[in-house]
């Protein structure tokens, strides 16, 4: 029997290769550190400069692997998915990802410290392998919400609950008798729509594989969630640990950002905060592809409301498909920028003039809009994000939903109906009563993360558990 001291803790973070997925686990590292636990983190080649620059002042271990080179349809040398040149690439991509097993476990066993447990994405269906073969606990980590799995596995566990139903048909979900879904809302997996493809096959593996593992790590806290994270510990599992919101965490700089002098952006915004100007942030994410006729009316929207608006595009996209030769930020240089470069979102959502967003709800965007205490404009585009946006505005209340022409999830929005909606966020008496909600939230983040909180508690029970685990291994 071997015995290890506290100090001899160590972790392994293996994110996906996607911002929205690395930059969680390495406000996690952090965390972790703090907590004496000795951090290695994997990720590729291409995306090693990216991690050692967010994570410089630690004492993390980066570990570059090799990544495929040879994925139809993606450029050797593209291992990221905001690279790609479109999201239908994001499957052969993504299930590419088992050819960098060998390396891992190669590395793995070889760790000093040897690895108490492991935090790899549910991506990566197939390190629950490498973990069983070395006897490491693997816990896994989605970058959703307790409300988005639960929900989602309630629906697939009920396989009749669309038929006869259109695809915008609302239905109500057992359990939670409250609330109404639509296919739309979910992915085409659990709504079962897509039961035979090869992607579906990647997403059941993936799903048995998290139902095989020691837990899943959850970037929530429980006084946001609690029947939901409570219903998923009770019928499902592995356990949730809600150990967030990361970026409440105060062991954290406030703004971690990746440049050493001030940008442009955030030039513009302390200028505006002189002005008194209240400022609208405009962002869907480093993934979002949206058509050249609904950038059109988003900008259409933004310069008929005249707020005051700083939007970030995704990077890489070519000016010519975004109709930008118009005159569009001459016109509304005095009320608003575009910036096409990364940016910390985080420092430009703490700025004390930015007091609305309009997000695509992602997990990540929609936790720092709490923490920041910023209200949102709900504009799901993919994934799990219209069941972000319902929780958003159905079950918090701390945003509005844009509503699309048709009434759909993923259809076209006009720009007179973005246009109320904006001046209703950032002007009106609905957006004012969601501000002094959306600050309640974030002061209850904040205590959940701090000595003694509920998010504090849970991480200290899942280390010492995980060192009893250890001890007697």
């Amino acid at each position: 029997m071997s015995t290890k001291t506290p100090t001899s803790l160590h972790v392994v973070l293996f994110p996906f290769m996607a911002k929205g997925h690395m930059i969680p686990l390495f406000q996690l590292a952090r965390i972790l550190l703090h907590r004496n636990v000795a951090v290695t983190l994997f990720t590729t080649p291409a995306n090693h400069p990216f991690v050692t620059a967010s994570l410089s002042g630690t004492q993390t271990t980066v570990i570059p692997i090799p990544f495929p080179d040879n994925i139809p349809g993606v450029p050797s040398g593209v291992e990221s998915v905001d690279k790609l040149s479109s999201m239908s690439l994001f499957f052969p991509f993504a299930s590419s990802t088992k050819s960098m097993q060998p390396y891992f476990e190669k590395i793995v066993q070889t760790l000093i410290p040897a690895v108490t447990f492991m935090v790899t994405d549910g991506f990566f269906d197939w390190t629950l392998e490498s973990a069983n073969k070395f006897s490491i606990p693997r816990l896994v980590y989605y970058g959703m919400s307790n409300f988005s799995i639960t929900v989602t596995a309630v629906v697939a566990q009920n396989a009749n609950l669309f038929n006869g139903k259109s695809e915008n048909d609302k239905v109500v979900v057992p359990e939670f008798p409250w609330m109404k879904v639509t296919r739309n809302e979910l992915d085409d997996v659990s709504s079962g729509r897509d039961v035979n493809s090869q992607f579906a096959e990647w997403m059941h593996d993936m799903i048995l594989a998290t139902r095989k593992s020691y837990g899943l790590v959850t970037n929530s806290f429980f006084e946001l969630e609690p029947e939901y994270s409570n219903y998923w510990n009770m019928k499902y599992g592995p356990k949730s640990w809600s150990i967030g919101p990361f970026c409440a965490d105060q062991t954290l700089t406030k703004t971690e950002s990746l440049f050493s002098q001030k940008s442009s952006w955030m030039i513009w915004l302390d200028k505006k905060l002189e002005l008194g100007s209240s400022v609208l942030y405009v962002a869907f994410g480093s993934q979002a592809e949206i058509s050249l006729d609904q950038i059109q009316e988003i900008k259409l929207a933004l310069e008929k409301s005249e707020v005051n608006f700083l939007w970030v595009m995704r990077k890489g996209v070519k000016e010519s498909t975004l109709g930008f030769g118009d005159g569009f930020e001459e016109r509304v240089k005095e009320k608003g920028i575009v910036v096409r470069e990364w940016v910390n979102q985080r420092e430009i959502l703490e700025h004390e003039i930015v007091k609305g967003f309009l997000s695509h709800c992602g997990w990540n965007s929609t936790l720092e809009s709490i923490c920041a205490a910023v209200p949102i404009l709900a504009w799901p585009l993919s994934a799990e994000q219209p069941l972000n946006a319902k929780f958003v505005t159905e079950e918090i209340k701390i945003g509005l939903r844009v509503e699309t022409c048709d009434g759909s999830v993923k259809g076209f929005v006009k720009w007179e109906e973005l246009e109320k909606k904006v001046k209703e966020l950032m002007e009106g008496v609905i957006g004012k009563e969601m501000r002094k909600k959306v600050k309640e939230i974030s002061d209850a983040a904040v205590k959940a993360v701090e000595h003694g909180g509920s998010s504090w508690r849970s991480l200290n029970e899942l280390i010492e558990e995980l060192q009893a685990k250890s001890i007697v291994a």
